[in-house]
């Protein structure tokens, strides 16, 4: 457990996130060595994919890569998140959305909540979203509805081919002023609530735009047994209060990535 001067976030951003439901994080999450050296692992991911892959789609790729934990359970980043959680930490999940420059798809408006209801209760997830490009208004920036934290819209699905998500919500908050789009530089974050409406649109510009999502819970949020035979989580820091299995960083679990892909019909 860090000692509190090393936790990251001040009362007034607890406060801030909690209120608008998203903060932005106004220094870079790691040392410039160690965030270069995810950078470049991301790159070498991204160049084996299989040609029929789409970018956006490298979801949960710490099952099969452990490497990547050397960044999910670093003390930066969890120390960004046990202000807004608490000391008992554990890793919900991981996603390298990468939209590449042209034809990069749409994020639809969505609540996290409305994906993981029949997953985890209760709902309590914080991610941080680090981007390993710059994200900009022209290359498909995320962006957000402040303070939508109830996490029950009504939600129909969308173009399958057009989205990254197959879900949106009904309505339509790209019309509202209270929308704010999350402009970052690479090894800069954002953090939000599993519950707050958000969303990007398309990336039509010459700049391809990449984030990597890494999500974090409370362990008092337990992952229903209905569905831990196509998830694992992972304890980050602390200890268990939800009688949760959680699975080894050192493994790999190919066989779960072939069974998700099967329940998906992929």
């Amino acid at each position: 457990m860090p000692h509190q001067d090393s936790l990251r976030l001040t009362d007034v951003d607890v406060a801030a996130y909690k209120r608008e439901g998203f903060l932005v994080y106004p220094d870079p999450v790691f040392p410039d060595q160690k965030f270069a050296a995810l950078a470049n692992h991301f790159e070498k991911a991204l160049a084996a994919l299989p040609p029929d892959v789409r970018p956006e789609s490298m979801d949960v790729p710490h099952f099969t890569d452990t490497r990547l934990f050397e960044w999910l359970l670093n003390d930066e980043v969890l120390n960004l998140v046990e202000p807004l959680i608490g000391p008992d930490i554990a890793l919900f999940a991981s996603h390298f959305i990468c939209k590449p420059k042209g034809d990069g798809r749409r994020v639809p408006w969505h609540e996290d909540s409305f994906y993981w209801r029949d997953i985890i209760d209760p709902m309590n997830v914080v991610t941080v979203w680090l981007a390993i490009d710059a994200s900009t208004r022209e290359n498909g920036a995320m962006q957000v509805v402040p303070r939508t934290l109830k996490g029950i819209s009504e939600h129909q699905t969308v173009d399958p081919n057009m989205n990254v998500l197959p879900w949106e919500v009904r309505r339509k908050p790209e019309n509202e002023a209270s929308v704010v789009t999350i402009e970052l530089q690479p090894n800069h974050a954002s953090l939000h609530d599993g519950r707050l409406m958000h969303g990007s649109p398309p990336n039509t510009s010459n700049m391809r735009r990449c984030g990597y999502t890494m999500r974090y819970m409370p362990t008092t949020v337990k992952l229903r047994e209905s569905y831990q035979p196509l998830h694992n989580i992972y304890l980050a820091r602390g200890r268990d209060h939800a009688g949760n299995k959680y699975a080894d960083p050192e493994k790999t679990y190919e066989e779960l990535i072939k069974v998700r892909r099967s329940r998906n019909g992929h």
